[in-house]
């Protein structure tokens, strides 16, 4: 038999809140990201240039809308698969590209690629579970 859970854990994951400000804490770089971005559109070009992301213009501009678009879709609770899969893609794609630590020879500048690289893949399990937790309760009524 498993031990019920102490009542302020209960508490907290029972708060109405708790769900919607954990969706924004994972989405919250994300957002930000995409609005600096939006901001500075020269500057969104030179990074997806810097990267090596041809025409960057276009990288630029798709950066924007998925930093965008996919936070939206999952703090509004629709469509969140959605939202999380084009995060979960659009992370998985800027791990590879922006932290390819095994391009790298040792040293701390590896070191640092690899934590992000890594760091990129719990986000992506982040969007995953978001996901798996809205459809079961969606199931459950």
């Amino acid at each position: 038999m498993a031990t019920p859970d102490p009542r302020f854990v209960d508490a907290i994951l029972d708060w109405r809140p708790t769900w919607f400000l954990a969706r924004l804490l994972l989405v919250g770089a994300y957002l930000l990201g995409g609005a600096v971005k939006l901001t500075d559109w020269p500057g969104a070009v030179a990074e997806q240039a810097h990267f090596g992301m041809n025409p960057p213009a276009l990288w630029a501009a798709l950066t924007i809308a998925v930093e965008l678009i996919g936070p939206v879709l999952i703090l509004t609770g629709r469509w969140i698969w959605l939202g999380a899969g084009m995060l979960g893609v659009f992370t998985l794609l800027a791990a590879f590209t922006a932290n390819a630590f095994w391009t790298m020879p040792p040293g701390p500048a590896r070191f640092g690629a690899t934590n992000a690289f890594f760091e990129h893949l719990g986000l992506i399990g982040g969007f995953v579970l978001a996901a798996l937790v809205a459809e079961q309760a969606k199931r459950r009524g």
